[in-house]
């Protein structure tokens, strides 16, 4: 099971002055089929965001790819041995809430790889974790940071202890 996030989420009162609207553990939280887990913390569906929305943006089903015009914003964790089994890629396409909407890129040469139409921000929090590309790996420690530009990619936990990573998805053109 994933450890809980405590999320803190800040508003205006009627008088403007800034207040607490959420204090709690982030409830939305999803065991993917291959062991690893998300919590989703916040969602928008416009750009520039809304500011002014009442109520929980990540009360809701949504997949890992950002709304169109959107953002997502999660903290994934990843046990160890889990991203690199063997699995059918299109599994992991619909596993991850992926549609045809996606254009697939590259065939991938990881059964784990996958691509969203989005520009990713990664920070690894705890743990190492290795990032698959079409042409090379890179282990990942934290403190290390991913752009990811609408690449082909895998996060594969080759390492001892479960990692988190923080990951902010955009919505992104088609490369």
């Amino acid at each position: 099971m994933a450890k809980p996030v405590r999320r803190v989420v800040t508003g205006r009162r009627p008088d403007g002055r800034s207040t607490v609207l959420i204090d709690a553990a982030a409830p939305n939280v999803k065991q993917r089929h291959a062991g690893n887990a998300s919590t989703l913390l916040w969602v928008t569906d416009e750009s520039p965001a809304s500011v002014s929305v009442a109520g929980d943006r990540a009360a809701r089903e949504i997949g890992v790819p950002p709304p169109r015009r959107g953002t997502i914003f999660r903290i994934a964790e990843f046990p160890p041995g889990v991203g690199g089994e063997v699995r059918d890629n299109e599994a992991v396409l619909r596993d991850f809430g992926i549609g045809p909407e996606v254009k697939p890129g590259h065939p991938p040469r990881h059964p784990a790889i996958h691509r969203t139409r989005s520009l990713d921000y990664v920070v690894v929090l705890e743990g190492e974790i290795t990032l698959l590309l079409d042409d090379s790996d890179l282990t990942l420690a934290a403190g290390d940071v991913v752009v990811q530009q609408g690449t082909n990619h895998a996060w594969i936990n080759r390492g001892a202890a479960t990692c988190r990573l923080a990951m902010v998805f955009i919505d992104a053109e088609e490369p």
